[in-house]
């Protein structure tokens, strides 16, 4: 399992992160200041840091030269949003640069980019006991067998799989699947989730969020 260290001072937006890496099937540990998150890097293996910058004892500028030797990814997640701390930390070697505040789809996906970028992840998403998504092969089996999906709905199942339990807005499931903005009367993205459902056998774990979307519910 990927293992994920995440240096934020700021307890409610540590507990925020974690949970929702959690719920993507990471696995996570939270510390609060430089000094102790140094002393976690070299007694376990992570395969990404996501820092903060102004953190106690130890910044995170300071930090990321630490980590260097160790050949771990960081992605910075810090309110320090001038262009000159954006080409300072990625100019000293970090992965990705995320403002806050920042909504938690965005968050996973860069995650998952870093991570494919560094060969951390696995080609197999597992839903639930019987359906699985193949990411190499784009294929998806439903208990063993194939599931005839058309790319759009191959897509958006993509999509609720690596965003579980999180509430999805029409319009980000437009964006990240057709690209564009959702127009206000079209019916695209309800018309494909009910299809997703039935061809994926997903009816009780895509649920439609009131005002907002959809949810696929999977346990932790």
């Amino acid at each position: 399992m990927v293992n994920i260290l995440i240096v934020e001072d700021e307890k409610p937006i540590s507990d925020l992160i974690k949970l929702s890496l959690k719920g993507a099937g990471y696995f996570c540990s939270c510390v609060y200041d430089g000094e102790t998150a140094a002393d976690m890097i070299e007694e376990n293996r992570y395969d990404l840091i996501l820092l903060d910058i102004m953190i106690p004892y130890i910044d995170g500028f300071e930090l990321l030269e630490y980590i260097k030797p160790f050949d771990i990814p960081v992605i910075f997640i810090t309110a320090m949003n001038s262009i000159d701390d954006r080409v300072k930390g990625l100019k000293m070697g970090a992965e990705d640069y995320i403002v806050k505040p920042f909504e938690v789809v965005e968050l996973l996906a860069r995650v998952e980019v870093v991570l494919r970028r560094f060969h951390k992840t696995s080609d197999i998403i597992q839903i639930n006991d019987k359906l699985t998504i193949n990411l190499k092969q784009h294929v998806v089996r439903y208990d063993e067998q194939e599931v005839a999906l058309t790319p759009k709905e191959y897509d958006l199942l993509v999509l609720f799989a690596q965003n579980p339990n999180v509430a999805l807005y029409r319009e980000t499931i437009y964006e990240r699947v057709w690209g564009g903005n959702l127009e206000y009367t079209s019916k695209t993205v309800d018309l494909h989730v009910q299809r997703l459902r039935r061809k994926a056998h997903l009816e009780d774990m895509i649920k439609a969020v009131n005002k907002v979307g959809y949810r696929l519910e999977m346990r932790a």
